[in-house]
């Protein structure tokens, strides 16, 4: 068994990853500090894995703190690098913690990377390195534009950072995922999304709206250029999405790959609105949602989805959920959270 290093395993898609990845016979550790996340998540990650999964709370900012763990682990393979911010609006009220945050954090872990000769880097990394794109659907080709929060900017750095990494330090063979917007819950309703605060994506918006922790949402804007106003995202279920990491990782030690240093889309390749998500959570559930419209929010994208035919082709990927899925496991596991509570 291959051990993997998930780094922010406790987090959303991090955890739904160990669990893919415990699934398929690897060996997982995960480091976490857990200040966007909450430890209790690998309770429910062993619920499912029937494996009791070692998380060090270690600050990746911390470069001896992170090395020991590499020190104490000698035996890793690959790692799977999740650990960042990631609040699109948050990222502009703050510009500094985030560059500081997610561009330190992978910069430790990459030096651990070369003193640790690893052969294998996954990079957590966001469709938002598009901007404002021209066309849609997007490519791997598609040519980047100024991100449009500095969150996205963070994304675009970190994948400059493992351009010139990958050009001096070719033992390590990296796949940057580009990923759309990961929403939904584990089919068991084990683990699923937890987040910090009010929330800033929309499904967990959607969801505390229904079941009373929010007494109404807001759309961000319905004058956009899109079918009904609304922002159009490719919304792809978090399950599907973990799974094409473990897939990263085996295309990898299969020697796939034609260059130390590739990347991958990973959406459906359609295109849902939001006011269309909304109609969606209303048919699943039968639930009328409380919403508004309003301003649009600074940061936000107006419209992208992905060609995804590389991931597919190349990883063997293959998805699974749609987005009445997405819907139906995000609203059960908001209800599994109240009855909890």
């Amino acid at each position: 068994m291959a051990k993997i290093l998930v780094t922010g395993g406790c987090g959303y898609i991090g955890s739904h990853t160990v669990v893919d990845l415990i699934q398929n016979g690897y060996d997982v550790i995960s480091i976490d500090n857990n200040s966007r996340s909450n430890p209790d998540v690998l309770k429910g990650v062993e619920k499912i894995t029937g494996k009791a999964v070692k998380n060090y709370k270690v600050d990746l900012c911390n470069f001896d703190d992170t090395h020991a763990v590499f020190q104490e682990n000698p035996d890793i393979e690959g790692i799977i690098h999740f650990a960042a911010y990631k609040a699109v609006g948050e990222s502009v009220e703050k510009p500094l913690m985030y560059y500081e945050n997610n561009l330190n954090s992978l910069m430790n872990v990459l030096k651990c990377v070369r003193d640790f000769k690893i052969p294998y880097f996954v990079f957590s990394s966001s469709c938002t390195v598009y901007g404002n794109p021209d066309a849609i659907p997007v490519t791997e080709q598609t040519p980047t534009k100024p991100a449009e929060s500095p969150y996205g900017a963070t994304k675009q750095m970190g994948e400059q950072v493992l351009t010139d990494f990958a050009k001096v330090f070719d033992f390590t063979n990296i796949i940057a995922l580009r990923y759309f917007n990961p929403v939904g819950a584990h089919p068991s309703i084990e683990i699923g999304e937890l987040p910090i605060g009010r929330p800033q994506n929309l499904f967990p918006a959607i969801t505390q709206t229904a079941i009373g922790k929010l007494p109404k949402m807001t759309v961000h804007g319905a004058d956009y250029d899109t079918r009904d106003g609304s922002c159009l995202r490719d919304f792809i279920h978090v399950s599907d999405i973990s799974h094409a990491h473990t897939l990263a990782i085996q295309f990898l030690e299969n020697h796939k790959n034609t260059s130390n240093y590739e990347i991958f889309n990973l959406g459906t390749g359609n295109g849902v609105t939001v006011l269309e998500a909304i109609n969606a959570f209303e048919r699943v559930s039968g639930e009328k949602l409380n919403y508004e419209i309003g301003p649009r929010r600074a940061g936000d994208v107006i419209a992208i989805y992905a060609n995804n035919d590389y991931a597919v082709k190349s990883l063997g990927w293959d998805i699974q959920y749609g987005i009445d899925d997405m819907m139906g496991t995000a609203w059960k596991w908001e209800q599994k959270l109240k009855a909890e509570a």
